[in-house]
C-alpha cells in the first residue's frame, strides 16, 4: 500500500518557507525536520536554507526550546539512574576561549566536592584551543570510552571527560557541520540548541555556563554574548535543566599558558596548589562554586567558595584528577612526573617586546592564531594537533615587559617556527608606557 503522501505545511519547502517569512515554526514542524537532518531526508541545500532562514527571523524562546529538545533525542539520552551514585550529576561548559583549560581542573574539584561531572566536550577549531585536545595530548588517555567504562570512571573518580559519540546528539553534529559551510554559524537560537542539546543528552541535574566576551572569545562583543547566556539559561530551564552562566573576559589569555600539553602541565600545577594565574583561580573557581551552592552542597556562594578551595588545598581535586586519568588509560603517575609524559617541543624562544614598558592590550585572537600557526589547533576538523607546541610565560595586561623580561615563551619544533611566532605574537600584543585600568574577569552573571 502506498504510503499517505507529506502534510503540505511540513513538507521540507513549507518549512523553510514559514521561517523564511517569519513565522514561527510550530512543534511538529521543527520535530520534522530534526527528523529530516537525522535520516537525511532533508537534502544538504534544504538544511541550510533553513539555517540561513533562522539567521535572518530568528526564533522564538519555544522553538528553541522545541529545537534543543528534539535535537537531544535525535540519538542516544544518558540515564544515570541506574547507578545510584546518590550525587547530583553537574556539568559546565565554555564558549571557549584561548588559554581556557578550565575544564581540567573543575571537574575534579567538583568531584572532590561531591558531585559527579560527566563531562562531555569537543575539541578545537580554530584559533579557540579544545578540551579533548588537551587530554588527548596525555599518552594513552581514551577519550572515547565505551558507555559502560564511562560510568566505571564515574563511579570511581567521580568525573570523567570525554568526547561527544556518534549516538549523542547525531543531528546536531550534521547541522553544524553545514553551518559552519554556510556562514550561519553565529545565530544565537541555533548556538543554544546546538550547546544544550548535547548537555541535556547527557543526562544532568545541573549546568553552568562559562560565556566569554571580548578579543580571543566567539561572541567579541558583550552585548551579544549577554544574549547568548540570556537565552542558552532560558532554554535550559524551559527543558527541564537548572542552569546559570557566567560572563568572563576574554580579552587577555587565560592563564599563563596557551597550547595542549603545556594547558595540561598548568592544569596539574594549580590542583598541586602551586600559584597560577589569578584569573584563571578566580574563573575556575566562580564556576565551581556556583555549581556546588546550585545543588545544595552549600548554603551560599561564600560557603560553597571555602569548600572549593578547601578541595584544591586537600590534594582532593588533584586525587581525583590523578584517578581519572588512570581509570581511563592513562599513566598511574601523571600528577608526580608530568614532565616525563607531556614534553614540549624542543625549540624554545623568548618573545622580546618591541619596546619596553607594560602590556596595554591584547589581541587574543591573534595569540590563539599563532598557537594554530605553531601546529597546536586544527583549521579543518581532519587536521592533525601537534600537543607538544604553544606558549608559556604569558604576561598579563599590566604586567611590566623588556630586555629581562620577554612577553612570553614560544615552543616550537623548528626555528623557522618559532621565529614567525615570536612576530605573530609581538604584533598581538601592545606595549605602553602606562598600565591600563585593571577589568575585571568576571563580568555579570545570568540566573
Amino acid at each position: 500500500m502506498a504510503s499517505e503522501p507529506a502534510t503540505p505545511s511540513l513538507l521540507p519547502a513549507e518549512i523553510i518557507r514559514l521561517k523564511r517569512d517569519g513565522g514561527a515554526l510550530p512543534t511538529e514542524a521543527i520535530d520534522t525536520f530534526v527528523r529530516g537532518l537525522t535520516d537525511g531526508s532533508f537534502s544538504d541545500a534544504q538544511v541550510a536554507a533553513l539555517a540561513m532562514a533562522v539567521f535572518f527571523r530568528g526564533m522564538t524562546m519555544e522553538e528553541r526550546v522545541d529545537l534543543t529538545r528534539a535535537m537531544t533525542h535525535s540519538g542516544q539520552v544518558l540515564d544515570w539512574a541506574g547507578h545510584k551514585f546518590g550525587k547530583p550529576t553537574v556539568d559546565k561548559h565554555s564558549t571557549g576561549g584561548v588559554g581556557d583549560k578550565v575544564s581540567l581542573i573543575l571537574a575534579p574539584i567538583l568531584a572532590a566536592c561531591g558531585c559527579v561531572v560527566p563531562m562531555i566536550s569537543g575539541r578545537g577549531l580554530g584559533h579557540t584551543g579544545g578540551t579533548l585536545d588537551k587530554l588527548d595530548a596525555i599518552p594513552g588517555y581514551v577519550s572515547t570510552p565505551s558507555p559502560e567504562q564511562f560510568g566505571e570512571v564515574l563511579r570511581s573518580a567521580g568525573c570523567a571527560v570525554i568526547g561527544q559519540t556518534g549516538d549523542i546528539a547525531p543531528a546536531d553534529k550534521r547541522f553544524y557541520s553545514l553551518r559552519d559551510v554556510t556562514a550561519t554559524v553565529e545565530s544565537i537560537p541555533l548556538i543554544t540548541a546546538s550547546i544544550l542539546s548535547k548537555k541535556l543528552a547527557a543526562g544532568l541535574g545541573r549546568l553552568v555556563l562559562d560565556v566569554k566576551f571580548g578579543s580571543g572569545a566567539f561572541m567579541t562583543d558583550y552585548d551579544k554574548a549577554l544574549e547568548l547566556a540570556q537565552s542558552l539559561v532560558a532554554v535550559a530551564k524551559g527543558a527541564g535543566l537548572p542552569c546559570s552562566a557566567i560572563l568572563t573576559d576574554m580579552n587577555e589569555v587565560l592563564g599563563a599558558t596557551a597550547g595542549n600539553a603545556i594547558e595540561v602541565l598548568e592544569s596539574i600545577e594549580m590542583l598541586k596548589g602551586e600559584p597560577v594565574d589569578a584569573r584563571l583561580h578566580e574563573v575556575t573557581v566562580a564556576l565551581c562554586a556556583d555549581v556546588v551552592a546550585g545543588v545544595g552542597l552549600a548554603d551560599d556562594d561564600a560557603s560553597a567558595r571555602t569548600m572549593v578551595e578547601e578541595a584544591l588545598s586537600s590534594g582532593a581535586a588533584l586525587e581525583r584528577f590523578s584517578a581519572m586519568v588512570a581509570a581511563l588509560g592513562g599513566p598511574a603517575d601523571l600528577v608526580d612526573s608530568p614532565g616525563k609524559y607531556l614534553p614540549l617541543a624542543e625549540v624554545e624562544l623568548p618573545v622580546p617586546a618591541l619596546t619596553a614598558g607594560v602590556v596595554a592590550q591584547m589581541d587574543v585572537r591573534g595569540m590563539g592564531m599563532s598557537v594554530l600557526e605553531l601546529g597546536g589547533g586544527r583549521r579543518r576538523s581532519s587536521d592533525a594537533v601537534d600537543f607538544a607546541v604553544g606558549l608559556s610565560r604569558i604576561r598579563s595586561i599590566g604586567d611590566t615587559v623588556g630586555p629581562d623580561a620577554p612577553i612570553c615563551m614560544v615552543h616550537a619544533r623548528t626555528q623557522a617556527a618559532a621565529e614567525l611566532a615570536v612576530s605573530a605574537v609581538q604584533a598581538a600584543v601592545t606595549i605602553a608606557d602606562t598600565a591600563p585600568s585593571p577589568t575585571p574577569v568576571l563580568r555579570d552573571r545570568v540566573q
